[in-house]
């Protein structure tokens, strides 16, 4: 007897399909709409003039395209958020799975995630009220003038809150699939908590430790609000943490937004730096992808 044609599964990866094509398709379409305002943009501007010139103004008169101070401002910020994110991040996921009660867990956990549901214009708000004023008054007097209302560092604390959430969820999500005979065989041969969190479950789970630090790490890059807020918008070929900088991010927002006519030069530079901000967002994919396959541990 014949099997009957099963329509509702034909219709089901139909659909599928069809969300996978316009993910594709919106992909496609993105890259397409920066790369066509960009080749006119470098028709004009030497690529190496944008990629290595130490100078970004491309709104004065007369205008300068280096785009490598506002590239360090965008690493200088993300720097300071995972030197602030990744401890405590990776130390929430250890103490979720490791150490916390099922009870403790169902709690913690769900309060932590909400974090990531807050409006990032909230946490440049925070910062520029309550980090910055806080920074300032425990600035110590040997090291200098403490930074000003806009510094590196007050947006590099408010985004590394921002992605604590990312790293710890991924991270403690990675630990709680290691297989429990790990951990009794370590246990067995004498080792404390601690070891066996710090040397079996961590390095079990480094795989997915590692991908959610590259998560947090796009997900700093392409931050808007909060850099605007906290960290000014004054280009500075700077890793100080206590000066001003512009992120890419930034130059995007105010700059798309302003009263610049459409075809001209500086018009232009916006979609050059968005396609690099695309690049190095498609970068950061990759090694991820590439250090997950690196450190994968398969179980049986």
């Amino acid at each position: 007897m014949a099997a009957s044609p099963r329509y509702g599964e034909r219709l089901i990866v139909a659909g599928l399909a069809a969300c996978a094509a316009i993910s594709v398709l919106t992909t496609t379409a993105i890259v397409v709409s920066l790369i066509i305002p960009s080749v006119e943009f470098f028709g004009e501007v030497p690529i190496t003039d944008f990629l290595f010139g130490t100078d970004w103004g491309p709104t004065f008169t007369p205008p300068t395209f280096g785009v490598l101070p506002i590239v360090v401002g965008t690493l200088s910020i993300t720097l300071w958020s995972l030197v602030f994110a990744i401890p405590i991040g990776i130390g929430s996921a250890l103490y979720l799975s490791e150490y916390a009660s099922r009870r403790t867990r169902r709690i913690v956990k769900p309060v932590l995630e909400v974090l990531a549901g807050v409006p990032t214009v909230a946490f440049g708000f925070f910062a520029l009220v309550f980090i910055t004023p806080q920074i300032q008054r425990i600035w110590p007097g040997f090291l200098g003038d403490g930074p000003g209302i806009f510094s590196a560092l007050a947006g590099g604390l408010a985004i590394g809150l921002l992605i604590v959430p990312i790293v710890a969820t991924v991270s403690e999500d990675a630990m709680s699939a290691v297989p429990g005979v790990l951990r009794e065989g370590a246990y067995a041969l004498g080792a404390t908590r601690a070891k066996v969190s710090t040397r079996v479950v961590l390095p079990a789970a480094l795989s997915g430790a590692v991908a959610a630090v590259i998560l947090a790490t796009s997900r700093a890059i392409g931050e808007t609000m909060v850099v605007l807020l906290a960290a000014g918008n004054t280009p500075n070929l700077t890793f100080n943490p206590i000066e001003p900088i512009q992120a890419m991010t930034a130059f995007i927002a105010t700059t798309a937004t302003g009263d610049i006519a459409t075809g001209t030069i500086a018009y232009e530079a916006v979609f050059a730096v968005a396609l690099l901000l695309f690049a190095l967002t498609l970068l950061m994919n990759v090694l991820s992808v590439k250090l997950v396959r690196r450190y994968r541990e398969v179980y049986e």
